[in-house]
């Protein structure tokens, strides 16, 4: 027999106890006072959380006593259940058990412990999931709800846009003016040497067609149409030739890349071409748009729905009630998506920046969204639009669906603006068509994002990134790849569903949205394209635990927000998986980051994911695969050779770049001049 392994407790207790003041009366010591009331001092332990904070902090009991150890702990457990089963196996007890006894005892009372805690844990994953499927849930909610906001306001301007007979008409002539559909027919009825009969007369233009209907000869039925479109220039104004001389000024976007912004002035009018804003940052304008506001400015026209092209633009129609928009039919349709984005974005810093107290406001409300969509006028390339003392043209750009370069005319003179501009077909675009209008202009502004770059064919850039792919998905593993919602995105699914066609491919975040767009905008075009369908799908909650081989192209391209932060923490931690990144990534941005952390040491990726820091572990292969929707060094200098500018001017690059970039043109003969101030010489 050996002592009762609770007297250390019970003395505790009892000293606990004899402490307080209503006790200073008491003689005998703790040990007779918890020999006298064992009973009691156990239920006491059992239910006072006092007690039992006071005994910890009195009890010391050597590793040596095991025995007394156990008993202490089960006593003092946190679980009150523990705690009792400890309780009545004690008081069974007569003080004085053979070690036998209080041994099978500790086992029980342990063995108790240990289901109380598998129950414990059962509990707690079922929490979790709940908690994951809660949030899942929200998630797509959340997700569902910008949709449908999209959505509505897409529709909402449409109905508006038809109700205002300027809109009206600039998306009929559009649609009047683009290039008859060639006859379908298989490959031998389409080729010239085996023809045996005439080829068929070529077909009617629709607006030859809508003119004939109208009993109107086609220029009538487009004057028409135009009068509707473009305020009168009023009869009193008399503008001599020396001020209908053009000037161009770039606003933003000169010497970096993105903000992009360029003023174009020529009597008494004054256009941007472009409103951008700066990536990864949806509160920076244009740097110098100040210029432009401090007179007047009666229209806006994009390139292309990047949102550092026309992510200012419902910023300007907020300010400027008569401000006219001026774009590609395809362009006009994409733009608002981007610029709601750009609004959910502000809303979010600001409510992050109210937490903080810090004073921040957004650049635009959801209002100016609606406003500039409907005002957006369908432009179609290759047909003149005038603007005041201004006439405009746009060309096909490449670079993404429905970029375009614009030809700015005053008089005789004229000005050349690519845009973002690309001469290599891709799967979703083909390249750039530089008009006649172009040839010999008096200035040629020239984008230069690749301009010290000479890139691979593209096709075997594709092959490159379809055997990483390929590699990846024989071994079990998943490839990320972190897009640009528009254009990047669309063209990686399509080249996955091309090359690849055994290998499922989700699109997550608003990529799938703006995928479903170029599908809904290409429909009834001479090009429809298909994102989805075979081997390419929409992300579904749930499939980052699901989804584990395959292809996931999700925003942001830049891993700057984003379902793709999310993909990321569930990818990099796998050695058998890869993440590829896919284009332009800011000095600053977490893609930049992720390319210097997987070459260190010990490699891991910190994320702000809307406000909550993300470390995580950096083990799958992580490489850039680029496929540039930009024209390199070589397609820069056959577009400025091909439009034979007499001055050309680089802007939307690198400085030190464009200044290399300019000894080469240079030795190419052709004049170049700095990125700034220009006025017809």
């Amino acid at each position: 027999m050996t002592a009762d392994p609770l007297i250390p407790l019970l003395r505790a207790a009892a000293e606990a106890v004899l402490s307080r003041p209503t006790m200073a009366g008491h003689t005998g010591g703790a040990e007779r006072f918890a020999a006298d009331h064992r009973a009691a001092l156990l239920d006491m332990l059992a239910q006072s959380d006092d007690l039992r904070r006071l005994c910890r902090e009195r009890l010391r009991i050597p590793r040596s006593r095991q025995a007394e150890r156990d008993f202490a702990g089960l006593l003092l457990h946190a679980d009150p259940e523990v705690r009792a089963a400890a309780v009545r196996f004690a008081q069974t007890a007569d003080g004085r058990q053979a070690d036998a006894t209080a041994d099978r005892g500790i086992r029980r009372l342990r063995d108790r412990n240990k289901q109380l805690q598998e129950r414990l844990r059962t509990a707690t994953g079922r929490l979790d999931n709940a908690l994951a499927d809660m949030e899942a849930n929200r998630q797509t909610a959340r997700e569902a709800g910008e949709r449908a906001e999209r959505l509505d306001a897409e529709l909402s301007a449409t109905r508006r846009r038809l109700r205002d007979p300027a809109s009206t008409a600039s998306a009929l002539l559009a649609l009047l003016q683009e290039e008859p559909r060639e006859p379908e027919g298989d490959s031998r009825s389409r080729d010239p040497h085996l023809r045996r009969e005439p080829p068929p007369a070529p077909l009617p233009s629709p607006l030859e067609t809508a003119a004939r209907l109208a009993e109107i000869s086609p220029e009538s039925f487009a004057r028409a149409l135009r009068a509707l479109i473009e305020p009168p220039v009023p009869s009193a104004t008399v503008v001599v030739s020396q001020e209908r001389d053009l000037r161009v000024v770039p606003l933003g976007g000169g010497t970096g890349i993105g903000g992009s912004c360029l003023l174009v002035e020529a009597g008494g009018t004054r256009v941007l071409i472009d409103a951008g804003l700066v990536p990864g940052d949806p509160s920076r304008p244009p740097a110098d748009i100040g210029q432009a506001l401090d007179g007047p400015l009666h229209a806006v026209v994009v390139t292309h729905a990047h949102n550092d092209h026309c992510g200012y633009v419902p910023a300007l129609t907020d300010r400027l009630p008569d401000l006219r928009i001026i774009a590609t039919p395809e362009t006009t349709q994409l733009m608002p998506a981007m610029w709601l984005d750009s609004v959910k974005i502000m809303d979010q810093r600001r409510r992050l920046a109210d937490t903080w107290s810090v004073d921040t406001e957004p650049l635009y409300p959801r209002e100016a969204v609606a406003e500039a969509s409907r005002r957006c006028e369908e432009l179609a390339f290759g047909v003149p639009r005038r603007i005041g003392d201004l006439t405009v043209e746009l060309f096909p750009a490449g670079h993404i669906l429905g970029a375009a370069g614009v030809v700015v005319r005053a008089g005789e003179s004229r000005v050349v603006i690519t845009g973002d501009i690309s001469g290599f077909r891709q799967e979703s675009v083909d390249g750039y068509a530089v008009p006649e209008s172009a040839h010999y202009a008096d200035l040629l502004v020239m984008e230069s994002t690749c301009c010290a770059e000479n890139h691979r064919e593209r096709e075997g850039m594709v092959g490159e990134l379809v055997r990483a792919v390929e590699g990846i998905y024989a071994q079990g593993g998943r490839v990320l790849i972190p897009a640009f919602a528009l254009g990047r995105a669309q063209e990686l699914a399509l080249v996955m569903r091309s090359h690849l066609p055994h290998v499922p491919v989700l699109v997550d975040g608003m990529a799938a949205d703006i995928s479903r767009s170029f599908e809904a905008v290409t429909a009834d075009g001479p090009h429809p394209l298909s994102v989805f369908g075979g081997n390419v799908g929409r992300a579904r909650p749930g499939d980052m635990d699901r989804f584990t081989r395959g292809v996931v192209i999700s925003t942001s391209g830049m891993l700057s927000g984003g379902p793709a932060v999310r993909w990321a923490a569930k990818i990099l931690p796998d050695p058998k998986s890869a993440l590829f990144l896919s284009g332009y990534q800011d000095e600053e941005s977490p893609g930049r980051r992720l390319l210097i952390s997987a070459q260190s040491a010990s490699p891991h990726l910190i994320v702000d994911d809307m406000g909550e820091e993300r470390k995580i572990p950096i083990r799958a292969r992580v490489d850039m695969m680029r496929l540039s929707a930009h024209a390199d060094r070589r397609g820069l200098l056959e577009i400025a050779d091909e439009v034979s500018a007499h001055e050309v001017m680089l802007v939307h690059g690198e400085a030190r770049r464009q200044a290399e970039f300019r000894e080469v043109l240079r030795l190419r003969r052709h004049t170049t001049t700095g990125t700034g101030s220009w006025r017809v010489s």
